[in-house]
């Protein structure tokens, strides 16, 4: 299927900026602030059971919509994740991403392929990329989660890396060039291994908007160049 995740920079670290990050009382202002420094616009949301907190919902997808043109990805923290997909969709997400370890995730991804969208699968920590090869394989995008998941500000686990590279090895091997998003634990001094690694995105969150300079931060992010793009 061909979608905009195939019109995407690959000679570059594609930038997925959180706007959990970002200032929320202006969550508008700020998207429309970060676009020219961003590829995708990531969006949590969960169904405070997946993940106990509260994030975001289809009504404000909406509102940011309003004020963006760049892709939105929801990345879908739902033990039922197919219930819930329809209604992003409807909201303007581009791309959902939905967990393997979520019990309708193959259910949600017909759901949002059925309306035309990008289907995602997101990994947590506890998670062997191995394990769920076949769904890995079929996904329009990975996500792997390099953090407990559900917090921000939180440092990388040393074996996010890792990950990454057997993810990339997984995903050569059955012929696939999708992107691999590394979210969480986004750093300095974590950007350039993932990179290494195989990372083709990652999820930027205080290191973007606490920069204090959005295109200097977003330009030192993109020169870390994939491995693929080498």
């Amino acid at each position: 299927m061909t979608n905009f995740l195939d019109t995407l920079p690959a000679d570059r670290l594609l930038l997925d900026v959180s706007l959990w990050s970002a200032d929320l009382s202006a969550l508008g202002a700020e998207a429309a602030r970060v676009s020219p420094y961003a590829d995708l616009l990531h969006i949590d949301a969960s169904d405070t059971v997946f993940v106990p907190q509260p994030l975001f919902f289809p009504d404000l997808v909406s509102a940011v919509r309003a004020h963006t043109s760049l892709p939105l990805h929801v990345h879908l923290m739902a033990h039922q994740p197919a219930q819930l997909a329809q209604a992003f969709v409807d909201a303007g997400a581009d791309l959902i991403t939905v967990h393997a370890e979520a019990r309708e995730a193959t259910d949600a991804i017909e759901v949002i392929r059925a309306a035309g969208r990008a289907a995602g699968v997101a990994l947590t920590l506890d998670t062997p990329p191995n394990e769920v090869a076949d769904m890995l394989t079929a996904a329009d995008a990975v996500v792997l989660i390099g953090t407990p998941l559900g917090t921000k500000g939180t440092s990388m686990d040393p074996a996010a890396v890792a990950r990454i590279a057997d993810t990339r090895h997984l995903l050569h091997a059955a012929g696939r060039r999708v992107p691999i998003f590394a979210d969480g634990g986004i750093r300095r001094d974590t950007v350039a291994p993932l990179a290494d690694a195989g990372a083709t995105g990652v999820v930027p969150g205080s290191l973007l908007w606490s920069s204090g300079d959005l295109a200097q931060t977003a330009a030192w992010i993109r020169g870390q160049r994939p491995e693929r793009s080498r």
